[in-house]
């Protein structure tokens, strides 16, 4: 089912994207352009086509006339989590990153005089730390350490618009299941030679969802109007790490039987590898079930082997 729906018979609906170069950003524009919305891609710098927006979260500069009478806009804009050792340079920006251009678009759209009626606002599952032994839902409370620290602050960004009158969903993202990009595809090359396994022990939550699924549930959010505030955009099968990296190795046909130890994860990868390799949790998305949206791919086995044939 085809959950971003456009209207042939209707007037253009217009629609603005930050971060439409990344992986998920690709794959919504060419989504929804594909259903006959008007993308207009938020952008830096001097080239801009006719129908991007010019925008610099670290001056403050955007082109506020730009955004008059959208009908929405989505903010997936922000530091690369995984990128590099989560030195205190680093960390800074990954957190002044969200919390600058999330405020600069907030503030914007509170100011204008015909803002979108919905701001759909990237998160991530990192808001909920490092609980295991938990079913955690929109419910639960914030957890501790650096990611639930900048997830925190990235929502409170919303807050002008929401103050506004618009429509805010913070979208908690999982990890996304994809062989184009993001953690997948790094996981991808050391199993495929038949060397992957567990991380640690093993135990810590893994909250996925398909690249494809997770498009249409931001579609989904766009048009449900009773979707406000904390959204959370996994899958309904969370995991372990020790049961998802078993499933991967069956979907390639390989063995998973090689596993890293922490101390390995953390020599490597250091801060970065506690907090996005050893930690984790099980989220499940209530409000998106409660809500009537359906996946596509809801189970692991059947979402790898989409994603790995397509």
């Amino acid at each position: 089912m085809t959950q971003v729906s456009g209207r042939p018979e209707s007037p253009i609906r217009r629609i603005a994207i930050s971060g439409a170069s990344g992986l998920v950003g690709q794959a919504l524009s060419e989504r929804l352009e594909n259903e006959g919305w008007q993308v207009a891609k938020l952008v830096r710098g001097k080239n801009v086509s006719p129908n991007d927006i010019r925008w610099n979260p670290a001056t403050g500069e955007i082109d506020r006339a730009a955004l008059e009478g959208l009908q929405a806009l989505v903010h997936l804009a922000g530091e690369s989590l995984a990128e590099g050792r989560w030195t205190p340079d680093k960390k800074a920006a990954i957190l002044e990153s969200r919390r600058m251009g999330t405020r600069l678009l907030a503030e914007c759209l509170a100011g204008l005089s015909s803002p979108p009626p919905v701001m759909i606002s990237a998160s991530a599952i990192g808001y909920y730390g490092h609980r295991p032994d938990e079913r955690i839902s929109e419910a639960s409370e914030s957890g501790t350490g650096f990611l639930s620290e900048v997830c925190r602050v990235w929502e409170a960004a919303t807050e002008a618009a929401r103050a506004a009158g618009l429509r805010v969903v913070n979208l908690r993202i999982g990890v996304v299941l994809s062989s184009n990009g993001g953690a997948l595809k790094r996981m991808l090359p050391p199993f495929k030679l038949g060397v992957g396994g567990r991380l640690g022990a093993g135990r810590q939550g893994m909250s996925w969802i398909t690249l494809d699924d997770l498009v249409s549930a931001i579609g989904f959010c766009i048009e449900n109007e009773e979707l406000d505030g904390p959204v959370n955009a996994v899958a309904p099968e969370p995991v372990s790490n020790a049961v998802f990296t078993k499933a991967l190795g069956r979907a390639l046909h390989r063995p998973a039987v090689f596993p890293i130890p922490a101390p390995m994860v953390r020599l490597l990868f250091g801060e970065m590898g506690q907090s996005l390799l050893l930690e984790g949790a099980k989220v499940y998305p209530e409000r998106l079930l409660g809500a009537g949206f359906r996946y596509r791919y809801p189970s692991l086995g059947v979402a790898l082997k989409a994603v790995l044939n397509p």
